[in-house]
């Protein structure tokens, strides 16, 4: 077992203090700190400041490039060439306001989830922010807490402290008064108080507690992607662009001022400079409906992480039933006499300070207490124990020692009492046993548990949460597996999941295979496990990982804490424990099981749409560059202004991208978002810009005179704009009346340009004759036809 060192992580600025009462601080003393600067100042945020919110926004290398072109085109151009950069203030102010809105939700919420640890105080304790602990001030802490700073046990009643997260050694550390804990570290059994001996930015987990709560956009297979397409296409851009550059104001004899801006409006259209606006956006969004839903997302990328999501491990207790339970029966075995049976329980209660649910339980059926009986000795419950124990000096000085636990952990398999436990299991029913050691055995000790006598069984019903059926039925429409994982008796647990409509033959965990291969087929086997430790939480989640799923993991226990830090999104109910809150992704603050449905199609929308609009970016991209590097090989003149594609970008890509990334999707996210993406934007581009360019110079060979240009413009946007919609067409499936209705309003937004003459002017935009623009459509249309086929071959060809 590992040890950390208290000698190397305690501050030698601040050595030790002399030992004191454990009272804790006086007011005074807390002020005194205050002003010495010596308080747990680490900045618990849950988003990006406002600051980094408007600098992420403005300051981007694609906005620097069309900030300059914007400049330049204000300069020598009409204010029509300039509207793309009114667009681009515009974007980037969405931008800003929806990521403030995020912001805000995201820090309502986190005060309302936040962590506030009893610190004695003037005598008593009192529940204060973490950021508010002063040095040398005294803590308790109980099961599931987590260390907040770094200190020096002063007080320990059975209390062990799991390091796992800090050490990587899984099993739980005893911790005496003097002892030093490490923050980041929790309670997995007992309880105490430590004093605080290095806060702020000293303490060993202060850097890690403070990033697991940052909003963030990075680290998730979409934002990646995004990165990956921008860096390419910055290849592509800068040859090009340098390409058109000399071709249009050197290599063409024309006014220089038409020609700078053909030449922006050559390089404009190649930066798909709303995508990553669309993304940003998209999960901003997606944090503020799931924060109207008391859904806490400490980190923005588990949205998308539990879309792609294929199986859900769930802990039964607190997350399919509800955490309170009641005693519904007390059967004694062995003609032992109820009235000191009843007694022994409450006693039990009252020796344990920090009782679990299952004891809740127990003490709430019998509130008496020990009366006169003394504790000598306590053995809080334990996940890997599976049992409590304490001891009594008896009012006639008989001394006993009593356990309470697992029937199946305390007593032999040929036990009789099993028998009837077993049946008790199979109505879903929880069954504790009360037994007394042999010989007066020190509960905490190793041979406790031997040679137990049955006593009596203490029969708890769980209450079934509403909610749970409803939701795994959503799963299992949605291709999702459920599996439930517990510590509980497999058999009880099998029933409880039967009442839920799952299989309800249940495994015991006690008897799966060691190695990873072989567990890991089981468990695909498989829906319901029991006598699962925490250890195997985390194991089984690895299994499962190891078969290439991707694993949710639900639960509000400190049992959970091992397997929800390792699965791929961790989802925890907000009255679970502190540990279990801080490991989590996401915390569903009114400990509804409904709520992970919203979560999943908050993601799948989210990732489903932002690939949708991708590819109408890139096809834009694509054909930009083609078209450029087309004019340079040809040496001729730019066909587009930058009105003509701002026109172009707003009508096919722009206005139906906003509506498409907030639309529902709830197709499973799948991988590979690049080659989903770039398998039909090249495609798509390359033949849009093709016909595009054929147009160009038909209409180059058909119209002469003044005013040619114009109409050459013209009829090339007329085919850009029909094959940029049928693209538009063929992203926007399936269809719905909104969708049909938002690619016909396109449509007609383009004919009224078309057909209004102030709006003509304005555009440079006049259909000449009837034979250009007839075989302008003609063109646009067989382009259509041949980028349907090629499209759903390339579905069939490559699929991902």
């Amino acid at each position: 077992m590992t040890h950390i060192d208290a000698g190397s992580e305690l501050d030698p600025v601040h050595p030790v203090p002399l030992p004191r009462p454990t009272a804790g601080l006086t007011s005074a003393e807390v002020a005194e700190r205050v002003a010495r600067g010596e308080v747990n100042d680490v900045p618990v945020r849950s988003s990006r400041s406002v600051l980094d919110i408007v600098r992420a926004n403005v300051f981007t290398r694609f906005n620097a490039i069309i900030g300059v072109l914007w400049v330049i085109m204000l300069i020598v151009a009409p204010i029509q060439d300039s509207l793309f950069g009114f667009v681009i203030l515009a974007n980037t102010g969405i931008g800003i306001v929806q990521e403030w809105r995020a912001k805000k939700t995201l820090d309502s919420l986190a005060l309302i989830g936040e962590a506030r640890p009893p610190v004695r105080r003037d005598g008593r304790a009192t529940p204060v922010g973490t950021s508010e602990i002063v040095l040398d001030d005294v803590i308790e802490f109980g099961p599931g807490d987590k260390v907040v700073v770094d200190g020096e046990c002063v007080e320990a009643d059975g209390l062990e402290v799991d390091e796992s997260l800090l050490t990587g050694e899984a099993d739980p550390v005893v911790k005496r008064p003097g002892d030093p804990v490490m923050s980041g570290s929790f309670v997995v059994a007992g309880g105490g108080a430590y004093r605080a001996l290095k806060v702020g930015r000293e303490a060993y987990a202060a850097q890690l507690a403070e990033e697991a709560s940052r909003f963030t956009l990075v680290h998730s297979e979409l934002r990646s992607g995004i990165s990956t397409i921008l860096k390419y296409v910055t290849w592509m851009m800068v040859p090009t662009a340098i390409g058109l550059i000399l071709s249009q104001l050197v290599g063409e004899d024309n006014d220089l001022k038409d020609a700078v801006a053909r030449t922006v409006g050559g390089i404009v259209p190649m930066v798909p400079e709303g995508l990553v606006l669309l993304t940003s956006v998209a999960f901003a969004i997606g944090v503020i409906r799931l924060g109207r839903k008391q859904c806490l997302v400490q980190e923005l990328p588990a949205i998308e992480g539990l879309a792609r999501v294929d199986t859900v491990c769930l802990d039964k207790t607190g997350t399919l039933t509800e955490g309170g339970m009641d005693v519904t029966e007390l059967r004694v075995l062995n003609d032992a006499d109820e009235r000191y049976v009843r007694r022994v329980l409450g006693a039990l209660g009252a020796a344990d300070p920090r009782p679990n649910a299952s004891l809740r339980a127990v003490i709430d059926a019998w509130p008496d207490g020990a009366g006169d009986w003394r504790t000598t000795a306590t053995l809080p419950f334990s996940s890997a124990r599976k049992y409590s124990a304490a001891a009594f000096e008896e009012a006639d000085g008989t001394a006993r020692t009593w356990l309470l636990g697992a029937p199946d952990v305390l007593l032999a398999e040929e036990d009789p009492a099993l028998a009837e436990t077993g049946r008790l299991n199979e109505r879903g029913l929880r069954v504790l046993l009360l037994a007394r050691a042999a010989d007066g055995r020190d509960p905490a000790g190793p041979a406790a548990a031997e040679g137990a006598e049955p006593v009596a069984l203490v029969v708890l019903e769980q209450r079934l949460r509403a909610d749970a059926a409803d939701t795994l039925r959503y799963f299992d429409r949605q291709n999702v597996s459920a599996k439930v994982i517990s510590g509980d008796n497999a058999v009880s647990v099998g029933a409880v999941a039967a009442k839920l409509g799952l299989d309800g033959r249940a495994v015991d965990a006690r008897r799966l295979p060691a190695e990873r291969d072989e567990m890991a087929a089981v468990i695909d086997d498989h829906t319901v496990f029991g006598r699962v430790t925490p250890r195997q939480k985390r194991e089984l989640v690895g299994a499962l990982q190891s078969r290439g799923h991707t694993v949710a993991m639900t639960g509000d226990g400190v049992n959970d804490v091992l397997a929800l830090k390792d699965a791929d999104i961790g989802v925890a109910m907000g009255s679970g424990s502190e540990a279990t809150r801080a490991v989590a992704q996401i915390v569903l603050l009114d400990n509804s099981f409904a709520t992970l449905p919203s979560v999943v199609a908050e993601g799948r929308r989210v990732i489903g749409n932002i690939t949708r609009v991708a590819t109408l970016f890139l096809v834009k991209t694509v054909y930009s560059v083609l078209l450029a590097i087309l004019v340079v090989c040809a040496r001729v003149e730019y066909p587009f202004l930058p009105r003509h594609l701002t026109l172009l970008s707003t009508l096919t890509i722009g206005v139906p991208a906003f509506f498409l990334a907030l639309a529902p999707n709830r197709e499973r996210a799948r991988p590979h978002f690049v080659r989903r993406v770039m398998r039909y934007a090249i495609p798509g581009g390359v033949l849009a810009g093709a016909a595009t360019f054929v147009t160009y110079l038909v209409a180059r060979h058909h119209y002469s005179g003044p005013g040619a240009l114009d109409a050459e413009t013209s009829a090339a946007t007329l085919t850009l704009f029909l094959i940029s919609l049928w693209v538009l067409a063929i992203i926007a499936r399936p269809y719905t009346w909104w969708r049909i209705g938002l690619v016909t309003a396109m449509g007609a937004g383009f004919l009224v340009v078309l057909a209004v003459p102030w709006l003509q002017d304005f555009f440079a935009l006049k259909l000449v004759g009837t034979t250009m623009p007839w075989t302008a459509v003609g063109i646009a249309a067989v382009a259509a036809a041949a980028l349907e086929i090629l499209w759903r071959w390339v579905g069939r060809r490559f699929p991902v």
